[in-house]
């Protein structure tokens, strides 16, 4: 896999047993490219080894005067450093090649995972973790990858020479080979408190990424409450904790650095004392003493890879635990879709666990008390639910039984706090579509007419509004103009299936009104079911179903269920059970069959059907 094919057809199914699990996994996925990279490091490195035994036969040539042999040295340095630049620069080239195709291929994996999960993801895994996990995560394990393909060639090229340097002078070949493997694991005792540093480190760097990603979601409401100092001070806490985290780190491997620093001292130190009494006697010659003791000199430089990838294995690993942490959730309920190749089907949408039924073509608002009850019941609408449980069927087929694709594409969910990503209005709403509904149409069903208008005026050279650029998430924007324009996408869509959950929980009463009106004109014929407690939205429904207690408790019109259901009255109009008691005790209330006292609630309903009509 080149950079250039990126990314993958098929990033395959990762290990997510555990992090060295998961690393393992994308070493066997890249076993070409490994390879590749041990051929082209094994050239460096044997390059560069073996120009101490160049110097070594050139010094001989000088001593005894032969000009033949001074020639084969200096033919043999030039074939060493071609071979050098060769290598090291097709090493450098497919290391990072592995590197970033490592990386792209974990990415893969996690925005694989992530569009499977959907919404809840994020109720079972911190935002930050997540974010985390996408960016600096990735980047320590695509180092690892990195290191691997160096660390391989230096570790076979370190043998190699030990076993030629035992053949070329054995006396001072065998102090070489017993004394390097000593220097390649005495800093193994060090690597578990090292690791352990590591360990606390990025787990602290996790809690300041999720509390800083926490604190900017959420810095709007903070300043309204006086609040973002308290955070800032809270994550200054959390930085502080990380910067003493990665200082007791970095003096373990400082300490790392030096062992490996002095260790080969010692042993040059060694072999120079050991190879000039054997010269003395005369068992060694100069050349063969040069020859030894530039091997060690150069040998330090493969030797540096041993700590580099200790190094690099003790900060991926907890990213890769991090990783297969969130790679190895799975939705509540996955038949793996049985239904294979099956049409998008279409029909009533029923939910046997409460009862729910939002019949074909029909606007169905559903009233819940509890929002969080209500979030996942719309979860569970759109066939990803977060609990175990019943699948919801569209047409009579379960949407489990489903592939993703399919059930996703039969059935929209618009949570009720939708992401805006950065861009322009165009590139916001490029999004898949049957091509029935216009995007002026869209933008129109949902009042976006003042959206446009602050979009443009924003924007310094926009004059197109579907030039104009949104800011992440749409800071720029209030709260009710970013879900007018997520309802506007939702509508664009127009999928089999729209699930609404309070899509108008931030817009006042007039612009809500004619969002009303103008969702129920544009979704004419197609199923809709909307999650609210509005009585403009509910009295434009075709169908209005209560749930009390996670099942169906009454079904009927929204005037209707507001004369006959106190439960539905207390939470349409934020009634009390005391203030419902002292209405029916004065006669103002509704008792039985008695009629509702006019209020502000029928002038606005009188107003929306002026709005209709003039519609």
């Amino acid at each position: 896999m080149q950079i250039q094919d990126l990314p993958y057809p098929d990033p395959g199914v990762p290990d997510a047993r555990s992090g060295p699990r998961f690393l393992w996994w994308l070493f066997r996925n890249q076993l070409d490219g490994q390879l590749k990279a041990l051929a082209w490091g094994l050239l460096h490195f044997l390059s560069v080894s073996a120009l101490p035994f160049c110097v070594g036969v050139a010094v001989q040539a000088v001593v005894d005067r032969s000009g033949k042999q001074l020639a084969l040295a200096g033919g043999l340095l030039a074939l060493c450093c071609a071979g050098n630049a060769i290598g090291e620069t097709f090493l450098h080239r497919t290391a990072v090649t592995n590197w970033i195709t490592a990386a792209a291929r974990v990415q893969q994996v996690l925005a694989r995972k992530t569009a499977q999960l959907g919404s809840a993801l994020t109720r079972r895994v911190a935002a930050g973790e997540v974010v985390a996990v996408s960016t600096g995560d990735v980047e320590k394990i695509g180092w690892f990858v990195e290191a691997w393909s160096r660390f391989t060639a230096a570790a076979v090229t370190i043998v190699i020479v030990c076993v030629g340097l035992v053949v070329y002078q054995p006396e001072l070949g065998t102090v070489v080979a017993v004394g390097l493997p000593l220097l390649a694991i005495a800093v193994l005792p060090l690597l578990p408190r090292a690791t352990r540093r590591a360990d606390v480190q990025r787990e602290k760097a996790g809690r300041a990424t999720e509390l800083a990603s926490d604190t900017v979601a959420g810095l709007r409401v903070l300043r309204g409450i006086g609040g973002e100092e308290l955070f800032l001070d809270r994550y200054r806490g959390a930085s502080q904790e990380v910067r003493h985290a990665a200082v007791r780190s970095a003096r373990m491997w400082s300490l790392i650095s030096a062992i490996q620093v002095l260790m080969p001292g010692l042993l040059l130190i060694a072999v120079v004392w050991y190879g000039v009494h054997l010269a003395r006697q005369g068992q060694v010659s100069i050349g063969e003493l040069v020859t030894v003791y530039s091997s060690i000199m150069i040998l330090t430089y493969p030797l540096r890879h041993f700590e580099e990838i200790a190094m690099a294995y003790s900060f991926s690993r907890p990213s890769a635990r991090r990783a297969a942490r969130v790679l190895s959730l799975e939705r509540a309920t996955d038949t793996g879709g049985s239904r294979d190749g099956a049409e998008v089907p279409s029909g009533d949408l029923y939910d046997p666990a409460t009862g729910l039924l939002a019949p074909t073509g029909r606007l169905t608002a559903v009233v819940c008390g509890d929002p969080d009850a209500a979030g996942r019941l719309a979860e569970r609408l759109g066939g990803h639910p977060s609990e175990e449980g019943t699948s919801v069927l569209l047409g009579g087929v379960p949407l489990d039984e489903l592939p993703l694709d399919n059930a996703r594409t039969a059935v929209l969910v618009q949570d009720k706090d939708p992401v805006l990503l950065s861009g322009t209005l165009r590139e916001l709403l490029d999004v898949p579509r049957s091509g029935d509904v216009r995007p002026e149409d869209a933008l129109a069903a949902a009042q976006c007419e003042d959206v446009l208008a602050a979009l443009v005026q924003g924007s310094l050279d926009a004059e197109d509004p579907m030039d104009a650029r949104i800011t992440e998430r749409g800071r720029s924007l209030s709260g009710g103009q970013r879900q007018r324009l997520a309802l506007a996408r939702s509508l664009i869509t127009d999928p089999g299936v729209l699930v609404l959950d309070e899509p108008t929980s931030a817009v006042d009463s007039h612009t809500e009104a004619r969002i009303a009106h103008g969702v129920r004109k544009l979704r004419a014929g197609r199923t809709t079911v909307v999650f609210t407690s509005s009585p403009l939205l509910l009295d434009r429904a075709d169908r209005v179903v209560l749930i009390h207690d996670g099942e169906v408790a009454a079904v009927g019109l929204h005037r209707e269920l507001v004369h006959a259901e106190p439960r539905y009255r207390a939470v349409v109009t934020r009634e009390t059970e005391e203030e419902a008691a002292e209405k029916t005790a004065r006669g103002d209330g509704p008792a039985g069959d008695q009629p509702v006292k006019a209020s502000s609630l029928e002038e606005v309903l009188k107003e929306l059907e002026e709005i209709e009509e003039s519609a």
